[in-house]
């Protein structure tokens, strides 16, 4: 079954990496952006299933966006993701898909 994540940072090095992890399997599709904006974009545009937070991303800011982000799909997931090997990653949308 195919799956979609967003992944939301706030540091491009991080986002691109987390891009190619996030399409490393065959059944992943996933974006990885650095703005709210583009995030909000993606969630009208595509039908998401997991959004990662990671690093950077204040309390206020990180409490608009859930909010924004679950008006437009309420049964969203939204879990914390700050970084660790590609194992810790995998285990971690597996726990919350």
């Amino acid at each position: 079954m195919q799956t979609t994540k967003l992944y939301i940072g706030r540091d491009a090095k991080i986002t691109k990496i987390m891009r190619r992890l996030l399409n490393a399997r065959p059944e992943w599709n996933g974006f990885s952006v650095c703005t709210d904006d583009e995030a909000i974009s993606i969630c009208h545009e595509q039908v998401v299933d997991l959004v990662l937070l990671g690093n950077g991303i204040d309390q206020d800011c990180e409490d608009g966006l859930k909010l924004e982000l679950r008006a437009i799909k309420p049964s969203l997931k939204i879990i914390q993701h700050y970084g660790g090997g590609s194992g810790l990653l995998y285990g971690e949308i597996m726990e919350a898909l």
